[in-house]
């Protein structure tokens, strides 16, 4: 399977296409279930293992180790008779999923590797190394490196590397060596295998074996029409796949994000100071794509790994879109405190979780006025949102309606224009009460502001008074009346902003209420 890679020459300015291997590498964990066991417990290592299943009312062998095996023990044999070949066995009830759940925990320990890297049920997984092999010295020191650090964790595998998903696949479980294939000699690697090589039905496989048919090579060479005739679509599909004459499509784990940056380091690092300089310049790497494509940065997840498997992630958001690695750089600093660095880290990964169109604004600053989304002021809420929590800042915007509660809607878009200004010609208080609270209050007449009140069983002597501003009810809304509205000074100088519920109709008796503070 072929991609192109379009590259200008450096005289003639034209563009030339180069073909270029994809390389695949396929992980078979042999005794996955097993080989966790083993390290959960390190009482198991030395004793043969088996994880049995229900089928039928009775216990069969599903999966065991390598000493279970030398004793004869194989998948699908009734547990009474594995207990009997193999004294001492621990027999485990394996639990439904759990494989995959194995499996999708050491995809995402392989994400060091490549990121992409798919779960291949029910004991393997799929990589695509293509131009990743070089970090670490080429394609023989990438396979060594994951085999050793794989065994050192305590599992038993074995890797295949190959133009194609399906000759990985078949060198890594049925090849006595030749594990890296080179490019292009997949139908070499093919010839010798079995055809359970190919990923074929038992069914088929016995009915190829009863037919004579011990190696692919045997078959390999006839016509398509024939072997599609006699042995089914599947069985030339698939050899098809293994040759690279079919496409096959690798579904990684997780999405690749579209503006990612990695680095691989040489020795794994410990210390604060080298860890701020190698995320500083992963930053920057990032920022120069997002700034050549007029791109900014929304959100990002900063992730390291660990040479001990475990791995942890730092996650950041801007109110505005960013390219300044500067800035990007503090926010993701004030959680330096929860990396956990343990015995090294050895690679950083930092995806752009979400980007968007970045505006000229940005090469503006300082020109003018700042405006609610001008830069600096969406750095300066980055910077204290990082400390405090973005929950706890809040933007208001003016509503066109009367009720004061209702006047101000909350936003957290720092491009979104008003639909109306502020009113300045009527006085408001910085700080309202939701909902109004209920007072107890005494006026001369009840077309007057009241001479003093009672809030939370204290009493308040009205020395001065302006108003009253009278609010309608937004009748298309609700049914209501008015507000009689005043601003207060008590005789300890606090202002207070109160108002008096409508007293004209018969039976109706004012009621007031305080809504707010004045400085």
């Amino acid at each position: 399977m072929l991609f192109s890679i379009r590259k200008k020459t450096k005289f003639n300015n034209q563009i030339s296409t180069v073909a270029m291997p994809k390389r695949f590498v396929s992980i078979w964990f042999r005794y996955l279930l097993t080989d966790r066991e083993a390290i959960r417990l390190k009482s198991l290592r030395e004793l043969p293992v088996a994880f049995t299943e229900q089928d039928h009312g009775r216990m069969l062998v599903m999966a065991m180790n390598g000493h279970a095996e030398n004793c004869g023990v194989k998948p699908g044999m009734a547990a009474a008779d594995a207990r009997v070949i193999a004294p001492g066995i621990q027999l485990f009830e394996c639990k439904a999923g759990r494989n995959i759940k194995l499996l999708t925990g050491l995809a995402e320990w392989c994400l060091r590797y490549t990121p992409l890297v798919m779960v291949d049920p029910p004991d393997g997984l799929l990589l695509d190394v293509t131009g990743c092999t070089h970090l670490k010295g080429g394609e023989t020191e990438f396979l060594k490196d994951i085999v050793n650090r794989l065994r050192a964790l305590g599992y038993t595998i074995r890797p295949g590397m190959a133009d194609t998903i399906g000759c990985a696949w078949a060198v890594a479980r049925c090849a006595e060596s030749g594990l890296l294939v080179p490019p292009g000699g997949q139908r070499n690697a093919l010839m010798p295998l079995p055809p359970a090589a190919l990923r074929l039905g038992v069914e088929l496989v016995i009915k190829l074996r009863e037919l004579g048919f011990y190696q692919v090579g045997s078959f390999i060479h006839l016509p398509k029409s024939v072997l599609k005739r006699r042995f089914g679509g599947n069985m030339v599909l698939r050899l098809y796949q293994a040759l690279g004459q079919e496409a096959e499509f690798l579904l990684p784990l997780k999405e690749p994000v579209p503006y990612s940056e990695r680095v691989s380091l040489l020795e794994p690092i410990r210390t604060r100071e080298v860890i701020e300089t190698t995320v500083y310049a992963l930053i920057d790497q990032l920022c120069k794509r997002l700034y050549a494509e007029g791109l900014g940065l929304r959100s990002a997840i900063l992730t390291y790994l660990r040479i001990d498997g475990k791995s942890g992630q730092l996650t950041i958001g801007t109110n505005h879109p960013s390219q300044r690695t500067d800035h990007i750089f503090k926010l993701f600093a004030l959680q330096f405190d929860q990396v956990a660095p343990g015995l090294g880290i050895e690679a950083f990964i930092l995806d752009a979780a979400k980007t968007e169109p970045a505006s000229d604004k940005q090469n503006l600053l300082w020109n003018g006025k700042p405006t609610a989304d001008s830069e600096e002021i969406a750095e300066l809420l980055d910077n204290v949102g990082a400390r405090v929590g973005k929950d706890h800042i809040h933007r208001y915007l003016p509503q066109e309606h009367h009720w004061p509660e209702r006047a101000a809607g909350n936003t957290t878009d720092l491009t979104q224009t008003p639909e109306s200004a502020w009113p300045e010609d009527r006085i408001r208080p910085v700080q309202l009460l939701e909902p109004p609270e209920p007072i107890e209050a005494m006026a001369l007449t009840p077309d007057y502001a009241p001479r003093q009140f009672v809030y939370r069983h204290e009493r308040h002597i009205i020395v001065t008074a302006d108003g009253p501003e009278r609010i309608s009810h937004e009748w298309w809304l609700e049914d209501g009346g008015y507000r009689d509205y005043y601003v207060a000074e008590d005789e300890e100088g606090m202002r207070y902003w109160l108002f008096g519920t409508p007293n004209d109709l018969p039976g109706q008796t004012r009621r007031w209420f305080i809504h707010g503070y004045f400085p």
